[in-house]
């Protein structure tokens, strides 16, 4: 098998993997209620270029409002926010014929304040390759996010919130060559 196909088939194995909690059974650090420090910017990194963003900055461009159901909550919650494919786009990876090779060979790493983190493959949040999705989300049932920081990562085709990402700081594309 050539090394780059072996390398689109790890990323995409990597970024499907749920990773099990290093406390052995006790609950995972995403949904603990310790005190993080709440986010309030988000330092986006593409190709090495990092970009610091503030809620307002993300607030001016399109928002998207998905509704998704919480499993740990028990209930259906409403976030608006910028789509990830779309702020990427406007940070130069915007996702056409001359880069779709790149976006086949690309993962995202989305960090919080807690510095949890999750991976998802570039191929998950762009919406000619992937049907759901993936905000970084400002605002949840019409009102500005507190509890979670003010920024939040959230994914609308994942059964559980376990990649989604509450006081989201920095979101980091990697292209493996």
């Amino acid at each position: 098998m050539p090394s780059r196909h072996r390398n689109c088939l790890l990323i995409l194995a990597l970024a499907s993997v749920s990773l099990p909690s290093p406390l052995h059974g006790q609950a995972r650090p995403e949904h603990q209620h310790t005190p993080a420090a709440p986010s309030t910017s988000l330092v986006l990194t593409v190709d090495g270029k990092p970009t610091t963003l503030t809620v307002s900055d993300l607030q001016s461009l399109p928002q998207k409002t998905i509704t998704v159901h919480n499993e740990h909550t028990k209930a259906d919650e409403t976030y608006t926010g910028v789509l990830l494919s779309d702020l990427l786009a406007k940070y130069s990876f915007a996702v056409g014929e001359s880069t779709h090779q790149k976006m086949l060979h690309s993962y995202l790493k989305a960090e919080g304040t807690d510095k949890y983190w999750v991976l998802y493959s570039a191929t998950e949040i762009e919406g000619s390759e992937h049907t759901a999705d993936v905000i970084v989300a400002t605002s949840l049932n019409g009102k500005p996010l507190t509890d979670d920081g003010q920024l939040k990562l959230v994914a609308s085709a994942d059964k559980r919130p376990a990649r989604w990402v509450r006081n989201l700081s920095a979101i980091t594309l990697v292209t493996v060559p």
